[in-house]
């Protein structure tokens, strides 16, 4: 394939609540350009965007799909990421990388949760956002409710670019507002005046100069109504509304060609923060003769391909069977083939250039977040900030055989998703596994026992409580035993006290007068400390108690360290037991 010049691509994110039909779009937008014979459904599972088992079996996208649609030299990279909250982190990395996003509602819903939490990403990056109302030709599609909804929730500022011929199963095309045909129906053509002077307005509204002219009573010119619309749609002053039933493909190509002319290029759009190593911010030209700087946002891990890094392209071009420098790791990494990547297969091409998007294998210490460049013009791009997941599960191998393979999986599939984080309990030995919800952790367990053949055991975690006590007590334990020979004698006395909460653990001696030699007080604190580290009352650690030996006695020959630990021990465990102990729950930061 021949690379394209970064004004004639768009990169644009599609984003939705969960269901929206942006899986069923992206099939529609490739099988109108010609890159698939046959256009798939979600229901069939076998669409290009949603190819892994885990996807097809829940019916809803998991991950973020590139789809590359090129006609006529024009280049559109959609990224199809999934709508469902617990796999929101796929959203957060393609709306660093796009400078456009278009916003799926159906015509049944309007504005849902989804929504909502995709408007605010993209007001968050400043991304140009076009609405598109899918799913127009379903049962109780209503296209002035979809666009009150819409209005409603985002203001006035939305507004439709295009109108349509008729709805549910009588919805067969779509009529634009900006660039009128010739011929509306005439049952039309008080809606289309209507929409297309609210649409002018805005239009004028957006533009000193327009709203001038406008309220003068002057008429906009066709290039003004045009390039107007552009203006004021890349400014982020004005959001179009279009509309598209991806099963019937009505609308898709519309939506292509609308995209490809509104929405802004790599060149236009707005760019991302970039420092040198000094940190020093440096301006990005998109020019493919510049040097490279690229960002990887997407990492996937397989046992046999190995790890396929996605990225996006900056400046420069990054040509096969090259080298780059990781800015983020300060080594060099061996580029073999890129690849455009098509769901589970991909295209294999020469290089890719500034302002387009692509994929590399067996990159050895790259992941996702980190910058590729040139040694020489080393660089870095802003972090991504992935959302903090709260929903953890202890996971443990299912039999011996997979405790071998359980590491090294985990890691792996930790690596292709930074919002998952693995650890080890230290209070319980547990490795607990968290992410953003049940359904990102169960999918995760699937794709480890397919891709790595390692099964593995969930369970709600240990919870690691605490130990403490409420009130001072004293307490007394003698260790006394003889058998023969030497005997074992310690005898402690033991005061308890509470501490303030966060301030540990403290020993103190009170001895006088050489009741209990000086060198038997630290076995004593020795079998305190391991007692407190092993639990009294239910097994957890003790915390937040001072302890101090304030009497006792010895046996010349039968006192030693080992008898005085254990007299401790005992000690802290009746005293405790007396002190009226409770459990203390861990607050989550």
């Amino acid at each position: 394939m021949p690379s394209i010049d970064a004004r004639d691509i768009r990169n644009v994110a599609l984003l939705s609540h969960s269901g929206a039909g942006k899986t069923s779009l992206s099939e529609a937008l490739l099988f109108n350009n010609s890159v698939i014979t046959r256009q798939g459904t979600v229901e069939d599972g076998n669409t290009v965007s949603d190819y892994e088992p885990e996807e097809i079996k829940r019916g809803s996208s998991i991950q973020t799909t590139l789809i590359a649609c090129t006609a006529d030299n024009k280049k559109v990279n959609f990224l199809d990421t999934p709508g469902y909250e617990d796999f929101i982190g796929e959203m957060v990395a393609a709306v660093k990388v796009v400078e456009s996003a278009a916003i799926l509602v159906t015509a049944q819903s309007g504005v849902d949760v989804g929504t909502e939490r995709a408007w605010d990403l993209c007001e968050t990056h400043e991304l140009p956002i076009v609405m598109v109302i899918n799913k127009m030709d379903r049962e109780n599609a209503d296209f002035t409710q979809t666009v009150n909804s819409i209005q409603s929730s985002f203001g006035t500022k939305c507004v439709p670019f295009q109108i349509p011929v008729g709805m549910e199963q009588a919805f067969t095309d779509v009529i634009s507002v900006i660039t009128p045909s010739s011929d509306i129906p005439s049952d039309l053509q008080l809606e289309f005046d209507l929409w297309r002077d609210r649409l002018i307005e805005a239009i004028a509204e957006a533009d000193d100069d327009l709203a001038d002219k406008y309220l003068e009573g002057g008429d906009l010119s066709e290039e003004e109504i045009l390039s107007g619309a552009r203006s004021a749609i890349q400014q982020g002053n004005l959001v179009p509304i279009l509309i598209t039933s991806a099963a019937k493909n009505l609308g898709t190509q519309e939506l292509f060609e609308f995209i490809h002319e509104y929405m802004p290029s790599p060149i236009d759009g707005i760019k991302p923060d970039l420092s040198d190593d000094s940190g020093k911010q440096i301006d990005l030209s998109v020019d493919s003769s510049s040097p490279m700087s690229a960002f990887v946002f997407k990492t996937t891990a397989d046992p046999f391909v190995g790890k396929l890094s996605v990225f996006r392209v900056y400046d420069g071009t990054i040509s096969s069977n090259s080298e780059v420098w990781n800015s983020e790791k300060k080594q060099a990494e061996r580029i073999g083939q890129l690849y455009l990547p098509r769901g589970k297969s991909q295209e294999n091409v020469s290089e890719v250039c500034a302002g387009d998007m692509g994929a590399v294998g067996k990159l050895s210490s790259t992941v996702t977040g980190d910058t590729l460049c040139t040694k020489d013009t080393p660089v870095a791009f802003g972090k991504l900030r992935f959302p903090v997941g709260f929903y953890s599960v202890a996971v443990s191998p299912a039999t011996k055989a997979d405790l071998d393979k359980m590491s090294t999986s985990l890691s792996r599939i930790v690596e292709e998703d930074p919002t998952l984080h693995l650890s080890r309990q230290p209070d319980t030995g547990e490795m607990v596994l968290t992410g953003l919800g049940e359904a990102q952790i169960d999918v995760t367990v699937d794709k480890i026992k397919r891709k790595f053949g390692a099964e593995l055991l969930t369970r709600l975690p240990r919870v690691p409580y605490r130990e403490t006590i409420t009130r001072t007590a004293q307490s007394e334990y003698r260790h006394k035993k003889q058998s023969g020979g030497h005997g074992q004698y310690g005898h402690v006395m033991l005061r308890v006290e509470p501490m303030q909460r966060d301030e540990g653990f403290a020993f103190g001696s009170e001895i006088v007068g050489g009741k209990v030699p000086r060198e038997y007080i630290p076995s004593v604190e020795k079998g305190v400390v391991k007692t407190m580290e092993e639990g009294v009352v239910a097994g957890y650690p003790v915390v937040d108690v001072k302890a101090v030996i304030y009497d006792g006695s010895y046996h010349d020959v039968d006192s030693s360290g080992m008898a005085f630990e254990i007299a401790g021990s005992q000690a802290l465990k009746s005293g405790m037991l007396d002190a009226s102990p409770i459990l203390l729950e861990p607050i989550v930061n």
